[in-house]
């Protein structure tokens, strides 16, 4: 080899070297920068839920000792919840930080803007009814579904949160400072939950109420199963500890059988998706094709009423199959 092509393979290694050292160098900042940017967003979320819970525990009446004495009394006698109250626990449940008024403001806009679309596209006012009354649910759909998903993420943390506060209390720290140790290790929901509630009984509240509050405002069986164990053992003493590590594996072993069961009747409900999916989709598609064959069946209505309420019923028959408690 001449020394030509001696100098031409090492400047290709220098350079591949150079190169590959810079870019661990660059590699190495962007790694510690963005570090530093989660560690600061994560101190403004713990201070901005702090905040918030001093906040709502000071400025709202239902959020005092007396209400929430009031409502731990009537709690196992109370009536069933109106439709208003149950769909103001969901909003609150689903973390969404809006206000019934305005998830029904947006209703009442999706109903419109649907109703118009339709009647816009098919030259007639009466159909653009039945659209906006399909679209009008939307929001509180939605708002359902991000409930759904904050409570199996809520349900997930439960097991690690409870070994933890039983580690912080094997420490010989107190029930309330294990509630704060969650609050600063988790991530919401079940962080900015705990922080909540701590911040509650750093304002006065006591321990029962606050721990009533939790199992009330995040709505999940797993929770409201750990606050009761709490207040038994408040009342009668025992081993706390051992009650916290049983009581974390049997939710963890609840949470995997939910997996298994969604596993298993994963089929169930592809099957259920593709059948009611198939009709609407079918007609769109005869729209595209063959749009005045397509648009004779909107002269039978009957016929279109009876095939939606045959695609609900079997959607319920569906959902009860594939949905069940345990």
């Amino acid at each position: 080899m001449t020394v030509i092509g001696v100098v031409i393979v090492f400047t290709f290694i220098t350079s591949v070297a150079m190169v590959f050292a810079g870019n661990l160098v660059v590699s190495d900042v962007m790694e510690r920068n963005r570090k530093k940017r989660l560690a600061k967003m994560e101190n403004e979320l713990i201070q901005r839920n702090k905040q918030k819970a001093r906040l709502k525990a000071t400025s709202k009446q239902e959020r005092t000792k007396g209400s929430l004495a009031h409502e731990a009394v009537l709690e196992s006698k109370a009536d069933q919840p109106t439709l208003m109250e149950r769909i103001k626990q969901m909003i609150e449940q689903s973390g969404t930080e809006l206000s019934p008024p305005t998830i029904f403001g947006i209703s009442v806009l999706c109903a419109i803007v649907a109703s118009g679309v339709t009647a816009l596209l098919l030259q007639d006012f009466l159909l653009g009814i039945p659209a906006g009354i399909v679209a009008a649910p939307l929001p509180l759909m939605w708002v359902k579904l991000k409930r759904k998903q904050r409570l199996e993420l809520l349900s997930s943390q439960m097991p690690d949160a409870l070994e933890l506060m039983s580690r912080v209390l094997r420490a010989g720290q107190t029930i309330t400072q294990a509630m704060l140790a969650v609050a600063q290790e988790f991530k919401a929901p079940i962080g900015s939950e705990f922080l909540y509630c701590y911040e509650q009984q750093n304002l006065g509240i006591s321990t029962d109420l606050a721990l009533r509050d939790l199992a009330k405002r995040t709505g999940l069986l797993e929770m409201k199963i750990f606050v009761l164990a709490l207040i038994i053992h408040r009342q009668s003493g025992g081993n706390l500890t051992e009650l916290l590590d049983k009581l974390a594996s049997i939710i963890r072993e609840r949470y995997k059988m939910r997996g298994k069961i969604k596993a298993l009747t994963a089929e169930g409900r592809l099957q259920a998706a593709i059948l009611l999916g198939l009709p609407p989709a079918m007609y769109g598609l005869l729209l595209i094709i063959s749009r005045p064959y397509a648009l004779e069946l909107l002269n039978y209505p009957k016929l279109i009423f009876g095939c939606l309420t045959s695609m609900t019923i079997g959607a319920l028959v569906i959902r009860k199959i594939v949905n069940f408690d345990f």
